[in-house]
């Protein structure tokens, strides 16, 4: 679209998609909108990470906007490294196939007008089931609440609003692939979570939704879980395919913020890391090498029994977190037991407690341990990414993708599987050997091969203490 100037040159004109819910999902008055998004930010409670990409919600800000502040304080430490934002969100007010973009190259809100990335709405126009048109967007709440958030928490950046109709499978996706970007780019999924139960049903229903958006798992990605469940489910698989971890970061609802608790909405705020640069912080970590020795401690006075986990005090959203564990325990250089789970299936603390147990009585290569043994332990905490499949076609092809010293390896054929972690190419330095040595752990043949054969590359967070520094 553009305009004839005095001189006859052509002028591009902008575009600008009007502020449609200010006023009703937000304040249209600019001084107040700014003090309410700034006390959110201000009183939201996160662990800190360093999040690429979040899920915060979209209800009026008094009902959700503190569980969004948890989401955009962590991106505001990042202020100025974030140029561009890509924001996705459900619709409501109108049925299409596909993506939608807004026309528009800029959008408007009472804190001013905030610039589209124009190169980015180009490059995603172009693809498969993507159309560019300005009707599902007007009156649409999904995208524009997050907007006084992102200027807030962000300063002066570009964004790319996508309105998620119903998409092709994997569209989602593809279109996080094309966008993802570097450093400077931040990717928010604008989604609530389950409406309109009553308070327990709900908290029961988002809690396990915030389960499986921690492990991962595409089956949470149903409607009746959380209205912008397809970007969630682009944004799910963009996270396996890149090795990221996720966080809950504040899961509550409408009865917690704002009304009553009859029939209430669900809100929850996400953090999505890359895994292998992903650190929870030294308290946390510290009160996981303290359980493992309360845990040691405590069976070795009950006979080897297992112990009964009691944590008292405030446990950070870290702590909870789905993750995979293994525990190693050292003596004097020498392995005294490692145990540990491949997949999350509870809570960090929970399975560092149990995997410390099995460690030192469950590990069938080892004796229990004894209490002379017990100040003598080294103790090493790894936490699991998701595993991702190795695409392989032999074995040359599989030795060929390994990365020695930064990846761990899990084998699977049949009944029979075994996993070697990082920490393990310091003593197998070469990966023909280390593959060797993996599959003689399984119980396979060392040159074993099969159609069946499966491979899977995983990153470790590791931490640890030695004997007599406590």
């Amino acid at each position: 679209m553009a305009r004839v100037g005095a001189d006859a040159s052509l002028v591009p004109m902008t575009t600008t998609q009007p502020a449609g819910v200010a006023g009703h999902f937000y304040p249209a008055d600019a001084d107040v909108l700014a003090a309410g998004v700034d006390a959110s930010l201000a009183r939201a409670v996160a662990p800190d990470l360093e999040p690429k990409a979040v899920i915060a919600p979209h209800a009026g800000h008094v009902y959700s906007g503190d569980i969004a502040g948890a989401a955009y304080g962590l991106l505001a430490k990042r202020k100025g490294a974030i140029k561009r934002v890509m924001l996705l969100g459900p619709n409501h007010r109108m049925a299409f196939n596909g993506v939608a973009l807004s026309p528009a190259d800029a959008w408007e809100t009472p804190l001013g007008p905030v610039a589209v990335d124009r190169a980015a709405r180009d490059a995603v126009a172009a693809l498969p089931g993507v159309t560019v048109m300005a009707e599902p967007f007007a009156g649409e709440h999904s995208l524009e609440v997050q907007l006084p958030f992102i200027q807030r928490a962000l300063g002066d950046v570009e964004v790319l609003p996508m309105l998620v109709g119903q998409p092709a499978p994997g569209q989602v996706s593809a279109i996080l692939d094309q966008v993802w970007g570097g450093p400077e780019t931040a990717i928010i999924v604008s989604s609530d979570l389950s409406h309109f139960h009553d308070y327990d049903t709900a908290r029961t229903k988002d809690e396990e939704t915030s389960v499986g958006i921690e492990r991962l798992q595409l089956q949470v990605c149903e409607g009746h879980r959380a209205c912008g469940f397809q970007p969630i489910a682009g944004l799910l698989q963009q996270a396996q395919q890149r090795d990221l971890r996720v966080t809950a970061l504040d899961v509550r609802n409408s009865g917690d913020t704002q009304g009553g608790r009859d029939r209430v909405v669900g809100y929850g705020s996400y953090a999505f890391e890359y895994a292998h640069t992903a650190r929870i912080d030294e308290a946390a970590r510290k009160m996981l090498l303290d359980v493992v020795r309360a845990v040691l401690k405590q069976s070795l006075a009950n006979g080897g029994a297992p112990p009964q986990l009691n944590i008292e005090g405030q446990i950070s959203r870290s702590l909870l977190a789905q993750r995979a564990t293994f525990v190693t325990l050292n003596i004097a250089g020498r392995l005294r037991g490692c145990r540990g789970s491949i997949l999350a299936h509870r809570s960090l603390l929970a399975d560092v407690a149990d995997n410390a147990w099995q460690s030192a009585f469950g590990d069938p290569r080892f004796p229990p341990l004894t209490p002379a043994e017990m100040d003598a332990l080294d103790i090493h905490v790894s936490i699991l990414s998701t595993p991702r499949r190795i695409a392989a076609t032999s074995e040359a092809d599989l030795i060929a993708a390994l990365n020695p010293d930064t990846e761990g390896l899990i084998i699977r054929d049949a009944d029979r599987q075994s996993l070697f972690l990082p920490s393990v190419w310091a003593q197998i330095p070469d990966p023909a050997a280390f593959l060797r040595q993996l599959k003689m752990k399984a119980g396979l043949p060392a040159d074993h091969w099969s159609d069946s054969f499966a491979a899977f590359r995983f990153t470790t967070e590791s931490f640890g203490e030695i004997a007599g520094s406590v």
